[in-house]
Parts: C-alpha cells; structure tokens; sequence
C-alpha cells in the first residue's frame, strides 16, 4: 500500500496547489507530499530483522517471518497522527533559513538556527517519548522514521525551493493521510499514539466475500494511482488517452488466473498480488529488445509505457473480477 499512500498525498497536494502555482512547482509540492506520505512505513525496516533470523528458508517461511516481524512494530508509532503533527513540525523547522534569501540578513540567519534547534528538541523528544512507551525498538524506529523526514524536508527545500511553510504543508498531509489508507488491510493503525486511546480495533471490511473484499481493496488502490495519473497528465497538459497503447487489452487474458489459481484473500494474496501486477508489463514489454536500451526513451514515451500498464493491470483486476462472480454460475 505505500504506493497508494504516496499516490494519494502526491494527487491531493499536486490537485490542490495547480490553481494557484505554476505547474511545476505545483508538481514539486506533490511529489513531496508523496515523499512525505511514504516515510512512516520506514518502520518496515524491522522485518528485514526477523528475515534475517530464519536465513533462505521456504518462500512461505520467509514470508510469514517476514510479515510476524513487521507486526511488532508496524502501523503503530509511525502511523500516529500525535506523532505525525509533530514530525512535520520539527521538519519544517528544520529547513528554516536555507531558502534562496533566507540567509541574506544577520535575523534571518539567527532566526535559523533557532529553528533548526527546536527541529532538533522536537526529534530529540519525540524519540524519548517513544523509548519510553514502547522500549528500545519503538524509539529506534521513531529516529528512523525523523531522520528519514528529515531528509525529505532538506531536498525538497533544496531541490524544489519549498521554505518551511511548504514543507510543513506537505509534511502534514503526507503523515496524516497515510494512516487512513490502511484501515482496510491488516491490523489498524494507533491513531493516537502514545495515548492509549484506540479509534479502531479492527480493520474496515468492504465486502463480506474475503476475495471479493480483497479484490475491493485492491481496486482502491488501483483508483488512486489513477488518480495520481490523471492529476500529473492535467498538469503537464496531456491527455489519459493520448498514452494508453492497445496493449493494454491484453490485460483481458488475465481472467484465467479467476480459474487457474486458488481464490486469493487478505491473508493470502501473495500469488494475486504479484502475478496481476505483472500484466503491467506489456506496457514496455514491446520495448525490451536488445538493439534499443530503454533508458534512451523520451520522456513522454516513458509516461505511456506506464499509463498502458496501469491501464492493463485495471483490464486485468475487472476481467479477473468478472469471472470470479460469474464461476458459480456458470
């Protein structure tokens, strides 16, 4: 779901700015928001350690360590609006003073250090906070989780010029989107993190069929990056048609998979998951020969590769969809 947590924020900043800013920098404010969106699931890192316990095991034994070890930590101090707020304060604060003609005067400059020195009591805070509630692993995962703004918030102020006002704005609807996007698949997120306090206790269920529910869930995501796509082409001034190739039907041989392989649900959509995602590839398939490196495509060619193998992956997802409802009938 990172994709879509990153997607979004990036379609809802990018959509939201583009009437009062040029589109570049309305583009520059998404893709930080996206940036932004994309760092509370830093605490993943976690699983790489319960991996690295069972060593080259089975794929199922890998997996299930893999997802045991994530639990522990997952969705928890990273995914709390409370911690939210404050990390994207003390990501603000710290790229005060380093905009184009911030530091042009003896205020300015002072100004800057004291706010990169409250950027530094906040992380410093927030991490004890964190140690405190929830030991060793929790104020380690909360650094990660503020080192890795922290370098958000820096090359956005760098790259894209975004002052501490833009980056706080980005920060926030980055952080503070992410949680909701994961009401729907696995545990609930600690809304309210360090308080004891549960909005949740159980994920939202769509459908009560477990694939149908899965299939549901899957076609959110599929919706926002759309959505991304369609925010990002509006604002380059191209149009969604102009870049879906025919290939993109090819997507309908996918229904198959409704027959050939085992019903795929929340807890076990692995075989689902990666194979309908490779029907993607027929958008740059035609592409890979070896007398034309891809890296030599332009631009814009690059944007239909990707728009046709979203467009596949959608054929593929409601072929799929349709034949899993229709089999009991048929």
């Amino acid at each position: 779901m990172m994709v879509g947590h990153a997607m979004l924020a990036f379609a809802l900043a990018t959509a939201l700015t583009a009437r009062r800013w040029p589109g570049e920098r309305a583009l520059a404010f998404g893709v930080a928001a996206g940036a932004f969106a994309a760092v509370p699931d830093v605490d993943m890192l976690y699983a790489v350690f319960g991996l690295a316990q069972v060593g080259l095991a089975g794929v199922w034994t890998m997996t299930d360590a893999f997802w045991s070890s994530s639990h522990v930590v997952h969705r928890a101090v990273t995914h709390s609006l409370v911690v939210g707020v404050v990390g994207a304060a003390a990501f603000a604060a710290s790229v005060a003073g380093r905009g184009p003609t911030d530091g042009d005067s003896a205020t300015s400059t002072v100004a800057g250090r004291w706010s990169r020195l409250f950027a530094v009591s906040l992380v410093a805070g927030l991490t004890a906070v964190a140690y405190v509630e929830s030991g060793a692993l929790g104020g380690a995962v909360v650094l990660a989780f503020l080192v890795a703004g922290l370098v958000v918030a820096a090359v956005a102020a760098r790259t894209a010029a975004l002052g501490p006002r833009e980056v706080l704005a980005a920060a926030l609807l980055g952080l503070l989107s992410h949680p909701f996007g994961d009401v729907f698949t696995g545990g609930p997120p600690r809304f309210l993190y360090p308080f004891d306090l549960r909005l949740l206790t159980e994920r939202v269920v769509l459908l009560s069929d477990p694939t149908l529910n899965l299939l549901a869930v899957f076609g959110v995501e599929l919706a926002t990056i759309w959505l991304a796509a369609r925010v990002y082409l509006h604002a380059t001034d191209r149009r969604v048609l102009s870049h879906v190739d025919t290939r993109a039907a090819f997507g309908v041989a996918y229904a198959i998979a409704a027959v050939a392989l085992p019903a795929p649900t929340m807890e076990v959509s692995y075989h689902f998951v990666f194979s309908v995602l490779a029907v993607g590839a027929v958008g740059v398939a035609p592409n890979l020969l070896p007398s034309r490196s891809v890296l030599s495509a332009e631009w814009d060619e690059t944007v239909t590769w990707v728009v046709t193998g979203l467009a596949a992956v959608s054929v593929a997802v409601l072929t799929y969809t349709l034949v899993y409802v229709l089999s009991p009938v048929l």
